[in-house]
């Protein structure tokens, strides 16, 4: 299994949920984890992703969901999870 963390963020609006799990759905991307609130107006999503059976490469998936990030008004990033890790265990 190959896992990501997909975050997004921004000001909240309909569609924000279903623009970015299309975008995943579309490139065969199964969504493990989701964690999502609203703060005074603030969206923000968490979702741990399994990328092992998308046929694009990272960059490649990373581009397309700051590409829907773009069109929606919010900031979609994705980050492998051992990066995450190592980055959080100092």
């Amino acid at each position: 299994m190959q896992k990501a963390l997909v975050s997004v963020t921004g000001q909240d609006k309909v569609g924000i949920i279903a623009k970015v799990s299309t975008s995943l759905y579309e490139q065969n991307i199964n969504i493990l984890e989701i964690s999502q609130t609203i703060l005074d107006g603030c969206f923000t999503m968490l979702m741990i992703v399994d990328l092992q059976e998308a046929p694009r490469t990272f960059q490649q998936i990373a581009g397309t969901l700051s590409e829907v990030g773009r069109q929606i008004g919010v900031t979609v990033n994705i980050q492998r999870m051992e990066l995450f890790a190592a980055m959080h265990r100092i």
